[in-house]
Order: C-alpha cells, then sequence, then structure tokens
C-alpha cells in the first residue's frame, strides 16, 4: 500500500474520530482542501503523523480547537471582489428595497469582514431602517473576532480601494476608528447584525431571507455537499430572494438549478423564481 492509500486512510478516521468526539462533520468537505489543511496543521504541531494527531484530538479538546480552526474556512476582506459589491448595489438593492423588512444572512462569515461591507453598502442605500443582518459560522473562534469588529490596520490601504471600487459614496475613513495600531468598525453596524453558531453541514433552514451571501465556502464541499446546502439556501429563502454565491461557485448540477434566475451570471448572483408552488 502507497504512503498517499496511508495517508487517506489517516485522514479518513481523522475525520470520523472529530465527528464522534465533537459533532463537526468534515466527512463531505473537498478531499483536496482537508488533505492541505491537516498537513500544515500536522507540520505546525510537530507531531509524528496523522494518527498520532488523531489521539491528540481525541484526548486533548484545545489541542481540537486549534486544529478547528485550521479547518476552518477563514480568507476575507472588506469588500472583497469590489465588482461583486457593485453588482448589489445597481442590480440587488432596487429588489431589497421593496421589501419592507429586509433580512441579510451570511453564511459562513468567518471573522465578519464582508458581512461588515455589506452593512456598510445597504447603509448607504438607505436599507439601514428596515434592516436585520445575520453573521453565521460552525467556529466559534471566529464567530468571537467578527463579533469585535476589528479590522487589519496595515490592510486599511488596500480596503479603502476596494470600498472606492464597489462604489463606495463616501469614504472608508468614515467607518472605523484607528486605535492602538488597530482599526474599529463602527458601533452603529454592529447594532443591525446578530452572529450564531451555525453548521451548514449539519443544521437547519436558517429563518426565511431576503437575501443569502456565501461566498467562497461552496468549493470546499463535496458536489453531494454542495447540493445540500444549496437546497438549504433555496428552502430558506423567501420568494424572489436574492442568493449570492463565490465567482468559482454555481447552481449548476444541484437539484434547485431551474427554480433561480440567473441576475447576475459574472457575479453569481441568483434570484428565487416566484413561481407559484415553491
Amino acid at each position: 500500500m502507497s504512503n498517499r492509500e496511508i495517508e487517506i486512510i489517516e485522514i479518513t478516521l481523522l475525520l470520523e474520530a472529530i465527528f464522534l468526539r465533537y459533532g463537526y462533520d468534515f466527512r463531505s468537505y473537498s478531499g483536496a482542501h482537508i488533505r492541505r489543511r491537516v498537513r500544515r496543521h500536522l507540520e505546525l504541531s510537530g507531531l509524528e503523523n496523522i494518527s498520532v494527531m488523531q489521539h491528540r484530538v481525541l484526548t486533548d479538546p484545545e489541542f481540537f480547537q486549534t486544529l478547528l480552526y485550521d479547518l476552518s474556512i477563514n480568507v476575507t476582506e472588506m469588500f472583497r471582489d469590489p465588482s461583486f459589491f457593485l453588482a448589489v448595489r445597481n442590480k440587488v438593492v432596487p429588489i431589497l428595497a421593496t421589501h419592507p423588512f429586509i433580512k441579510v444572512w451570511h453564511a459562513g462569515c468567518a471573522s465578519g469582514e464582508e458581512l461588515y461591507s455589506m452593512a456598510i453598502l445597504l447603509r448607504e442605500e438607505g436599507l439601514f431602517p428596515r434592516l436585520q443582518l445575520y453573521g453565521t459560522d460552525f467556529n466559534d473562534l471566529v464567530l468571537h473576532k467578527a463579533k469585535e469588529g476589528i479590522i487589519s490596520s496595515t490592510a486599511i490601504k488596500e480596503y479603502t480601494k476596494n470600498y472606492q471600487e464597489a462604489g463606495g459614496k463616501t469614504t472608508f475613513s468614515d467607518y472605523y476608528t484607528a486605535k492602538y495600531g488597530r482599526a474599529l468598525l463602527s458601533p452603529d453596524l454592529k447594532e443591525k447584525i446578530l452572529f450564531a453558531n451555525h453548521n451548514l453541514v449539519m443544521d437547519q433552514v436558517f429563518g426565511e431571507m431576503q437575501m443569502i451571501v456565501c461566498r467562497n465556502v461552496l468549493i470546499y464541499f463535496s458536489r453531494e455537499l454542495q447540493n445540500r446546502v444549496i437546497r438549504l439556501f433555496y428552502d430558506s429563502l423567501c420568494r424572489g430572494g436574492i442568493l449570492c454565491l463565490g465567482s468559482r461557485e454555481s447552481l449548476n448540477f444541484t437539484d434547485v438549478s431551474d427554480k433561480f434566475d440567473r441576475l447576475d451570471e459574472k457575479e453569481r448572483i441568483f434570484q428565487k423564481k416566484y413561481t407559484k408552488g415553491t
């Protein structure tokens, strides 16, 4: 048996151990993604092999938390992919404006930068008074960071550029205060955001939303899990609700592909059809 085959068996047993011990289910994640993250954590931890890591995970909850953070998808930034946010301004805001109350769910929000970006955008578009934003993730560590509303001061120049390219109507500096080498986002943005632990792999429908944003998360899931999560989003959207995915993600090959209109194919923005019975 080759080393690659042995590694696959070890990772399979590791994921099963995590599920049985802690209830987190990574068994349907992309194999390539999981292998990269496990190898990285193995190197950082200095452990001999994945089997030793499995024993450590089972017996040391604190060690598991560090592995959990590595397995999470935490890559994000303010106004990431500005063309997406510009498309939301131009094509989605007019639709959201027709609702008396607007609920927006950012699934897999990580440390919250894109969620806060959406809050800024919808505030500038005059929708703040009737808005409720929800940010969810399965990782309590990143949720805690998101609740703090602290962004990297070293990335301010890049974030400012993103904001401007996303059609910002004022200056990005209006939305944060620089202090002690950190940038604190405006407290009034947090007033419209509720954070909660929600696991896309295992949990159920999350309310009835006017918009769901889940960008660059599904690419780490198997095809079967992608289909289940897209169905979850479909069931969580009101008729005419908006679904936003990442640039490398699609509704194609899912069970509900024909139940959405393509609002902006390039930016992966879809609208749930109003068809009776959906």
